[in-house]
């Protein structure tokens, strides 16, 4: 959510903030907001398909910082869509921007735009680092307030929505928490993060006597993320809207100035309302009218308790008992062990699949994942087939349909997916999704093995952590569009495991299990740590080296746009049949774009870059086993 200007409105004036001194306190987070923040680094390159690991570091700093002034944080994120699905207008229009500026970056331009794992990324950070954190059955921004007030402490966000809730604590936008420059204090209480917070008492006397009950419909009339302001053209094209002393150079945010002026006259917001439908024609007001109600609700207190959630660990939400979800499916949600991506699905029967750095020209990347995602819409839907069984005539053999939002060359599209008929286990009544967990892991993992085109059998030489990936490899070398090159699969091998090198060598401490006794009985155990410190800092020296042809490949882009994109759906298909395989850990460097783009460009002219990793006989080793898993 956001309202439209208000964030360049109050930056631009600075006279709506405190300065506060974060330390000694709780912290409520903005997950959404903090993650692409920390994403969006201005070094960080946004063009080959994200690098995890750096983000992971820029976490594990952030939280680093906080702990250093005894800040507790609690970080809140945005969970599905929600029931009604209010906001697809605008998710819509978000997602042609990405679009657009996607298409930017793929021709060498400037921008932004999230790697496509961020999200799962950043979750895994946080149970790493041992950070507190609900996902949200849909958008957080009440949630967040309603703790954040519960406990009187600050919000921080990047979200000017949190400029209209009434907030005890206060409102820290992201741009003015400087965590990069945390100061010593003066006497006992230490050190703390220099900030600025948003007082919306303040910003109500800026406006003569507005009132603070009325800054929710000042937010729908102005503009957010849930209201068609097209509906109110016909009040703005009448009244008479008067700047006051809040008028800006140039004539900026002259309509949201004239409204807040205006609605300062009123009492209270029923007030307001009766007077903006007089503005409009008789046959349109009472719709009008329960559209501006609803969409206020949007600042209403939640009746959600996430005080619970954080002391017994347990998601109640009204909301989400109304659509009939599995608790258990619900308690995942909100631990964050399944995605939005399975509630929009499971709910809305609809998806909206993130644009990536890719060709334009060639079908979506997400083409490649297309059966992994029609067995999860299997598994989610199919309770509701079964019941379509039990209804005469035609319905009895239709497989259940899920709208999906993707790219078609240079626009978004929506396409009707139909799920997948599942294995007779898994159609059976005696396991629907809400006893999902009871079905033996056995003939969980098959069905997730069966679905990426790999046996248990083949996987048993590769670390458990890595069975997922290499798996999701096997898949993605068989359903890629145009075929996956041998350099590119190198690359992609070489990446994995120069991840695993750094692993090893950042944590000394980790368990580094490659494959079976085989191997520690062909080098000895006792050289191994020599062996692989060795091994990195060589690494580390061929890195420092600056690369002879630095050309950026959009083909080679492409298809490792198809790799993440496989294993997106490769982690959501394992966390929906509640992880029979090992989850691999992203912030460990499990991909890294910038080191696949170039190692792919020099294994193109320097064939020998294969032996990279030659210093360290295991390291080599697991190299050629997961080659050799892959390629057989």
């Amino acid at each position: 959510m956001g309202v439209q200007g208000l964030t360049g409105f109050v930056e631009e004036r600075g006279v709506f903030f405190t300065e506060l001194r974060v330390r000694d306190t709780k912290l409520v987070i903005d997950g959404s907001s903090l993650y692409h923040r920390l994403c969006f680094a201005p070094d960080a390159d946004f063009r080959r398909g994200g690098d995890y690991g750096a983000f992971a570091a820029a976490v594990r700093d952030f939280f680093g910082i906080l702990r250093s002034c005894r800040v507790a944080p609690f970080v809140v994120l945005d969970g599905g869509r929600g029931a009604e699905d209010r906001k697809l207008p605008t998710l819509r229009g978000r997602a042609a921007e990405q679009l657009r500026a996607a298409h930017g970056l793929s021709r060498g331009a400037g921008g932004c735009l999230a790697p496509l794992l961020t999200r799962e990324a950043f979750v895994q950070a946080l149970g790493r680092l041992g950070v507190p954190f609900v996902q949200c059955f849909a958008e957080a921004d009440r949630e967040i307030a309603a703790l954040a007030n519960s406990w009187g402490c600050p919000v921080l966000s990047l979200d000017s929505d949190f400029c209209v809730f009434d907030l005890a604590g206060g409102y820290c936008p992201l741009s003015h928490f400087q965590w990069e420059s945390v100061r010593a204090g003066d006497g006992p209480r230490g050190c703390y993060v220099p900030a600025r917070c948003f007082s919306v008492d303040r910003f109500c006397r800026h406006f003569g006597r507005l009132k603070k009950s009325l800054l929710p419909l000042f937010a729908v009339m102005n503009g957010n993320d849930y209201m068609d302001l097209a509906a109110l053209e016909p009040f703005f094209s009448k009244v008479r809207l008067t700047r006051g002393c809040a008028a800006g150079k140039g004539g900026k945010h002259l309509r949201l100035q004239g409204l807040l002026n205006w609605l300062s006259q009123f009492a209270e917001p029923t007030e307001a309302v009766e007077n903006v439908l007089k503005y409009l024609k008789k046959h349109q007001r009472e719709e009008i009218r329960e559209l501006l109600c609803t969409s206020m609700e949007d600042y209403a207190p939640s009746d959600v308790s996430l005080e619970d959630f954080f002391q017994k660990g347990r998601y109640e939400s009204e909301a989400a008992r109304k659509a009939d979800v599995p608790q258990w499916v619900l308690d995942a949600l909100a631990k964050g062990k399944l995605a939005p991506f399975i509630i929009n699905a499971l709910i809305l029967r609809s998806t909206i699949l993130r644009v990536q750095v890719e060709n334009m020209q060639r079908p979506s990347a997400h083409s490649a994942s297309l059966p992994i995602r029609q067995v999860i819409y299997g598994l989610l839907l199919r309770a509701s087939q079964n019941t379509e069984a039990a209804s005469p005539s035609k319905q009895t053999h239709e497989l259940p349909v899920v709208c999906e939002f993707d790219r078609c060359q240079k626009t978004i599209k929506k396409t009707f997916v139909p799920a997948a008929s599942l294995p007779t286990d898994f159609s059976d009544d005696r396991f629907p999704l809400d006893k999902l967990m009871e079905m033996s892991t056995s003939c969980r993992q098959m069905l997730l093995l069966e679905t990426l085109g790999v046996k248990m059998s083949f996987l048993e030489s590769i670390p458990s952590h890595l069975q997922l990936p290499v798996a999701v490899t096997c898949y993605w070398i068989r359903c890629s569009e145009p075929k996956v090159k041998l350099h590119q699969l190198k690359a992609l091998l070489l990446m994995i495991v120069a991840g695993e090198l750094h692993r090893i060598n950042d944590d000394p401490g980790t368990t580094f299990i490659f494959m079976s006794f085989f191997i520690f009985n062909l080098y000895p155990t006792v050289l191994c740590a020599e062996d692989d410190s060795i091994a990195y800092n060589e690494f580390l020296k061929w890195k420092e080296k600056k690369l002879q042809n630095n050309d950026f490949d959009l083909d080679a882009a492409h298809s490792f746009c198809q790799w993440q994109c496989c294993l997106q759906m490769g982690l959501y298909l394992n966390q929906l049949l509640c992880t029979p395989l090992c989850e691999p850990d992203l912030s460990s460097r499990l991909y890294t774009g910038t080191l696949v783009h170039r190692l792919y460009q020099e294994l193109k002219s320097t064939p020998s870059v294969e032996n990279l990793f030659i210093l360290s006989p295991k390291t080599t080793q697991l190299y050629l086993v997961l080659l050799n898993t892959v390629e057989s």
